[in-house]
């Protein structure tokens, strides 16, 4: 069983989340660099979790997202962002404790959070209490693959 778990891991797409923190663009640099010193382009978090900024200008912030689901971010936050912090989860991993943590420190002043499996934009308190929504919870992979066995998701 276990072994059969572990093979299933290892299989697993890249999982993104993209946070949203209030304040300004260089004030999330300088948190990460803090936290994760002596690396940047990507910063990484034990090899499994790659972390950079995406925006509008020079990158693809939203390049591939429906525009009703921009416009929940928007209402959320109360103004259009330019710019997040996008988390890329290595499927070798369960990710879990691993994106909470760095999703707790990056939203520690406010802001939201949104992952592959929902449009909801999660704030720090929903995702410390495990709020719902719609059935599933933040970065919940394992309720949203149950939720759409057999309807053809990923």
């Amino acid at each position: 069983m276990v072994a059969e778990k572990l093979a299933r891991l290892r299989f697993q797409p890249m999982r993104s989340v993209f946070v949203f923190p209030t304040g300004e663009r260089a004030e999330t640099v300088a948190l990460l660099d803090r936290h994760l010193p002596q690396q940047r382009d990507p910063w990484t978090l034990d090899g499994n979790l790659y972390i950079e900024i995406d925006d509008e200008q020079t990158g693809y912030l939203f390049y591939y997202w429906d525009p009703d689901d921009v416009a929940v971010l928007e209402a959320a936050v109360g103004y259009h962002p330019t710019w997040a912090v996008q988390i890329d989860i290595s499927g070798r991993i369960d990710g879990t404790a691993e994106i909470r943590q760095l999703t707790a420190l990056l939203l520690e002043h406010g802001g939201v959070a949104i992952d592959d499996y929902s449009a909801h934009p999660w704030t720090l308190q929903e995702i410390e209490t495990g709020a719902v929504n719609e059935g599933l919870r933040f970065f919940d992979f394992r309720a949203y693959h149950e939720l759409n066995r057999g309807q053809g998701h990923s």
